[in-house]
């Protein structure tokens, strides 16, 4: 099991950051591993309330605020409390200051946690996205960052801005330039509405939307495992 620290960011809103989460901790709870999954949106909390109920032994769940340096030195706290667990760590929109002001604290920490970090920033087809990535690589410059075009927004050719540009060149020393496909809406629909995790919709959605998440799942795992080399 992989004991890195997955950060799922992108730093604005409607990208897809918690579905990439529900998708990661999925794909790392089916790999047979502990999972610790902190999701910093405390404003909409989807992530968390999807799975804080799932009561499985390898799954701890947690609300994190990392807007100041308290919320990231909790945050640590934590992570060092569960050294035999992954970590899924769903980023909230508003989170370029909390990374640009207090980012060195995690930077910092991950030499004595004995943890690398793995990020999976997704982005839509607009330039923010991009300009975004560039503050957040300045801050995490040695940490491999895989980009992960949100296929909601169009097919990969249709990200011009990105698959033209000096970020996706730097992106891609040491990460990848990852597609996420897309879910159908009303599947979507039902995990936010009914605050279900992937593994609950899985049982309990109606025939129809099973098939299409699982198509879906299979998907998601062999982005996850080309970005992890097979490895959860």
């Amino acid at each position: 099991m992989n004991k890195s620290i997955f950060y799922v960011g992108g730093s604005k809103g409607g990208v897809g950051k918690s579905l990439v989460s529900f998708a990661l901790a999925d794909y790392l709870l089916g790999s047979g591993g502990s999972v610790l999954l902190l999701d910093t949106d405390t404003d909409n909390p989807d992530v968390y309330k999807a799975h804080k109920g799932l009561q499985l032994p390898d799954l701890i769940c947690g609300l994190n605020s990392l807007d100041d340096a308290d919320g990231w030195s909790e945050m640590l706290t934590t992570v060092e409390g569960n050294p035999a667990h992954a970590v899924v760590v769903n980023s909230a929109a508003r989170s370029k200051g909390g990374i640009l002001n207090h980012g060195d604290l995690l930077k910092d920490a991950l030499s004595e946690l004995q943890r690398g970090m793995v990020t999976f920033w997704v982005i839509n087809r607009h330039r923010d996205s991009i300009e975004l990535l560039h503050s957040f690589q300045e801050v995490f410059s040695d940490s491999i960052i895989h980009v992960c075009r949100n296929l909601y927004f169009g097919e990969s050719d249709r990200f011009e801005l990105y698959n033209n540009s000096k970020v996706r060149e730097r992106v891609e020393r040491a990460g990848m330039s990852l597609d996420f496909p897309a879910l159908a809406s009303r599947v979507v629909d039902n995990l936010y509405s009914r605050r279900m995790s992937v593994l609950q919709a899985a049982r309990e959605l109606p025939f129809g939307e099973r098939v299409e998440l699982a198509r879906w799942r299979s998907r998601c795992a062999e982005m996850f495992a080309r970005a992890l080399g097979g490895k959860s």
